[in-house]
């Protein structure tokens, strides 16, 4: 997420200013236009495949037979893994194209929606165990009716689990990047960025909050918090990114939460 950190995410030609890049609102965030590229991408990259991604199984723990909605669940990386270790799966997206890359990992039957994080769910009251939200929170800039939706849909006690950019790191990448003023940390701000892959570029958009407005937002929305995690990368990490993991081998990225619904 900063300048110096090791990359491997599907980001990132460079950080665009909102005043900067005009925002058509219809192609921001259309992960339909490179579904099969970043897929690839985030199936072995640093950032995912060895860092965010293992970070969420290790807090998810033992999910034998437990009830699992992956809110924003892309091509379903996470849901195969989670389904590997006994769960009982279930997912959805916005992009129908990322979508299709799921219904092929994970075969037919899968229960897979297209649904937006932040409206009404398809699903009743207290269907799920636990809720894993993986990099998807930051995308609103309003979290209250997202939370309030996967508050609604998990069974009490049940658990919710998120990543989302960590609000320091893009602090810091603001504020190397000379937006300082523009970016205030305790804003809750809009930030645009070009993803290259394959050959394509799209403007992805991302909203800062600084740590206490998420805190506020999950306490408000019935959820006490039990874990805030900063990780290491996994132990694969070392033989597959040798120079950068020697360079850094902690770096900030990704927050993580469990988070229990009261």
């Amino acid at each position: 997420m900063t300048s110096d950190e090791p990359q491997g995410h599907a980001t990132s030609t460079g950080l665009s200013s909102q005043s900067a890049v005009p925002v058509d609102l219809p192609t921001v965030n259309d992960y339909d236009s490179f579904a099969e590229t970043y897929s690839a991408e985030n199936e072995t990259n640093l950032l995912n495949g060895h860092y965010e991604r293992p970070a969420m199984l290790a807090l998810a723990g033992d999910v034998a037979g437990r009830r699992i909605l992956d809110a924003g669940c892309g091509s379903g990386p996470l849901s195969a893994a989670l389904r590997d270790r006994g769960a009982i799966v279930s997912g959805f997206d916005a992009s129908a194209g990322m979508l299709e890359l799921a219904r092929r990992r994970l075969g037919d039957g899968a229960d897979l929606r297209v649904a937006d994080l932040g409206s009404p769910l398809p699903y009743p009251d207290d269907t799920f165990d636990d809720v894993v939200a993986s990099l998807v929170l930051h995308y609103l800039e309003d979290w209250g009716p997202a939370l309030a939706e996967l508050r609604r849909v998990l069974r009490t006690g049940g658990r919710l689990i998120a990543s989302v950019d960590h609000p320091f790191a893009v602090n810091l990448m603001h504020r190397q990047a000379g937006r300082e003023a523009e970016y205030d940390y305790f804003s809750t701000t809009n930030w645009t960025e070009e993803w290259t892959m394959g050959g394509r570029t799209a403007l992805m958009s991302f909203w800062h909050r600084p740590l206490h407005t998420m805190i506020e937002a999950f306490t408000s929305a019935g959820f006490r918090i039990t874990v805030i995690s900063e990780p290491e990368p996994d132990s694969a990490a070392r033989e597959l990114f040798p120079e950068a993991i020697a360079a850094k081998p902690r770096f900030l990225c990704f927050l993580f939460f469990v988070l229990h619904a009261g």
